[in-house]
């Protein structure tokens, strides 16, 4: 099998690799006979490996912010162009999460592992737990983006599979029951990168309950994460998405990959033409926009703020989150504004110059920067995040406001956020209520959290006017900044200087973009089951 291929040359290269965690060493059995994969306490421990497989996904959640107002994706067939046009269909569903492989691996697990002899009861306690928190993660992600799917069990026919969808609410009770019963069980910290310890499984309930307005369980999850005192913020923000940084303290839960054995080849997909990538997946200037001064002030409020110049003088993570023209970058200045260069050549960067060129004229630097951190960026070492601390931090900050309003903790902690990388703490004077209080703390997590796939959640979960704060930034047309780049200027923030703007594409999202439609390929399989409302 291909699978076990890749994961035998994994082991086998393991005393060679010193970034091989045990994680990818091990040899997932999920595909096994079972006479065969039931004995021993190393076959349980392969099995859960490969329950796993397609678990975590790098490839999905680099792509992820594209469905929302901060990304973009220029090519439909990779799936994410419909969720940001909101051209979905059951027959374009764009990139499908409707997927039960993780599952009904994590339900043939709990079914066999009694057949195992362990050596230690604590091991065996600790491997089902894990199952379950396995199986509680993916249909947290199938139910808040489908709404309630069906709660699968063993099947002795796939007629007998044929079974209804259960309602958003039971299988949110089921995933509660899920994590209550892990968590207790659960290592404190995990055995290698890429197992999910009492961290990850907490991490999980807190974001479900966030994502449901459940606060008090959000903050109460929030808190247990914090009182583990394994994670703490990286003091260098940049850090996080490098290689050099996957062992960062702040990381809680990371898809795990290894260079040229197990690699990741989104990372190519997301550099610019010119640099050999293919602009997949881009920021806008959406983001951009939403990122304060230095002096702590909106755009709209501060006086130093230059529309000519809008790159200049802003929070210093948009240069870390954000490849923008006249950015220093590879041993270069990049230039996506001008149609040709100094020299009169063809800018192979330009938004029209070819298919490949990004249509924003932004690239991402996290993941992206420097270049040289990768052998081959199409089959990269990278490990994209799942969760790390600064969530847990911002959303004990959004959950804790919902139920009380401001409080110590709550600036405390979005203080130790925005320090981290230099900006001014939370003026309390002016944040002093409960809804200016949201408004800073939405704000946070959108720049924070930028190309780390949560914003579309965000923006169908917060509310405004009685209405998702998509159906506002999400309608309409999708703008790129035009202008030039002078490369003769030393500061890079003031190098371009933009005269106006261009159309990249007209979006819409309305009420039935809530969920996504169910894969018209899976209601074939199973006529019982509803499509979703308006699809």
């Amino acid at each position: 099998m291909k699978r076990l291929s890749i994961y035998l040359l994994a082991a086998s290269m393991a005393t060679m690799a010193t970034s091989c965690s045990d994680f990818l060493d091990t040899l997932p059995k999920d595909q096994l006979a079972p006479s065969t994969t039931w004995k021993t306490d190393a076959d349980a421990k392969g099995f859960i490996v490969g329950c796993y497989k397609d678990l975590l996904d790098g490839n999905t959640l680099l792509y992820m912010d594209c469905g929302s107002d901060i990304g973009y994706n220029n090519f439909p067939w990779e799936g994410f162009r419909p969720w940001g046009d909101g051209s979905l269909s059951s027959s374009n569903p764009g990139q499908i999460l409707y997927d039960y492989k993780s599952i009904r691996k994590a339900n043939t697990f709990l079914e066999n592992v009694d057949q195992v002899t362990f050596s230690d009861e604590a091991i065996k306690k600790d491997y089902v737990a894990q199952a379950k928190a396995i199986r509680a993660y993916k249909y947290f992600l199938m139910n808040w983006w489908y709404g309630g799917v069906p709660i699968v069990k063993s099947f002795t026919s796939a007629d007998e599979a044929k079974v209804k969808r259960d309602s958003e609410q039971a299988v949110r009770e089921y995933i509660a029951k899920d994590l209550d019963e892990a968590i207790p069980d659960l290592n404190a910290a995990p055995a290698a990168r890429g197992y999910i310890a009492k961290g990850a499984a907490l991490a999980i309930k807190m974001r479900e309950a966030l994502y449901y307005g459940d606060w008090q369980r959000a903050k109460d999850a929030a808190q247990a994460v914090i009182d583990l005192k394994q994670y703490e913020l990286d003091p260098d923000y940049t850090n996080l998405f490098k290689i050099s940084g996957i062992e960062s303290k702040e990381i809680i839960l990371a898809d795990q990959h290894i260079e040229n054995l197990s690699g990741l080849g989104t990372i190519g997909q997301m550099y610019n033409n010119a640099e050999g990538g293919w602009s997949s997946i881009v920021p806008t200037q959406n983001l951009v926009d939403m990122y304060e001064m230095s002096d702590g002030l909106t755009k709209e409020e501060s006086k130093s703020y230059d529309a000519a110049h809008p790159f200049a003088g802003r929070d210093p993570r948009m240069s870390m989150t954000v490849l923008y023209p006249g950015r220093n970058f590879n041993g270069g200045i990049i230039n996506t504004l001008d149609k040709e260069l100094a020299d009169g050549s063809a800018n192979k960067n330009y938004p029209v110059y070819t298919d490949n060129a990004s249509k924003s004229a932004l690239s991402w630097a996290k993941y992206l920067d420097p270049m040289d951190q990768y052998g081959d960026m199409w089959n990269s070492g990278i490990c994209p995040i799942v969760f790390r601390y600064a969530e847990v931090l911002l959303t004990y900050a959004e959950a804790a406001n919902e139920l009380s309003g401001p409080s110590a903790d709550v600036y405390n902690y979005l203080d130790q956020v925005r320090q981290r990388v230099g900006m001014p703490v939370v003026d309390r004077a002016k944040y002093a209520t409960k809804d200016k209080l949201r408004e800073l703390i939405r704000r946070e997590r959108t720049v924070e959290l930028a190309g780390e796939g949560l914003r579309r959640a965000d923006i169908i979960r917060w509310q405004e006017n009685g209405k998702m704060l998509a159906e506002k930034v999400m309608n309409g047309d999708l703008l790129r900044v035009a202008g030039t780049v002078n490369e003769s200027e030393a500061e890079p923030s003031m190098r371009a200087k933009v005269t106006g703007t261009e159309v990249i594409e007209t979006r819409s999202f309305t009420s039935r973009n809530r969920y996504l439609p169910i894969p018209q390929t899976s209601m074939d399989k199973n006529p019982n089951l509803e499509q979703n409302k308006g699809y």
